[in-house]
């Protein structure tokens, strides 16, 4: 396997381990200087599989998450909740998410790539949510609470946007006074 991209560094210290991270544009492989030409090839190709099937899990496309809101759609809402589009953007920095039910359209900030699938899986569905009720009212928070993980991803933003030392978003925190 000849990729441009891979970059990989033998170590005499390092016995049995392999591993793989992302550099940049590059991929690292840390390998052993023991191993044979064949078996270096067979771990280059292992690791970058794995890493790049774990960069899809954390950072899915937007097609994967139209993919994915349907899913939960179908899960949660009985499938009434169908966006038009689902896409991450780099300008809300407020917000977890954006819903306009006029063109049934979904945007994820993009500070959510990364974060564990199940809080994806919650702004998803609280957005999803928007699609056939618009405000943050009791009727609204009982179509989202249908998500078993509910409590927790709202505790896990509370947590990350303190941390970062940012005002949590509008809905985010409301309903916990």
């Amino acid at each position: 396997m000849e990729r441009d991209n891979v970059e990989v560094r033998r170590s005499k210290r390092r016995r049995r381990t392999v591993s793989a991270y992302r550099e940049g544009d590059r991929i690292i492989v840390l390998i052993p200087a023991s191993l044979s030409k064949k078996e270096e090839a067979e771990w280059v190709e292992s690791m970058v599989a794995r890493l790049e099937k774990q960069e899809r899990r954390l950072k899915p496309s937007d097609d994967d998450l139209l993919k994915r809101a349907l899913s939960l759609s179908d899960r949660y809402f009985g499938g009434i909740a169908i966006p038009e589009s689902v896409r991450w953007v780099d300008n809300q920095s407020a917000r977890w998410g954006s819903c306009t039910p006029g063109d049934r359209t979904i945007r994820l900030s993009a500070r959510l790539q990364g974060m564990p699938s199940w809080v994806i899986d919650y702004v998803l569905v609280h957005e999803l949510a928007h699609l056939f009720e618009p405000s943050h009212n009791a009727r609204f928070w009982g179509w989202v609470d249908r998500f078993p993980q509910s409590e927790r991803a709202k505790g896990y933003l509370l947590g990350w946007s303190a941390a970062a030392k940012l005002e949590p978003p509008p809905g985010v925190g409301d309903e916990l006074d």
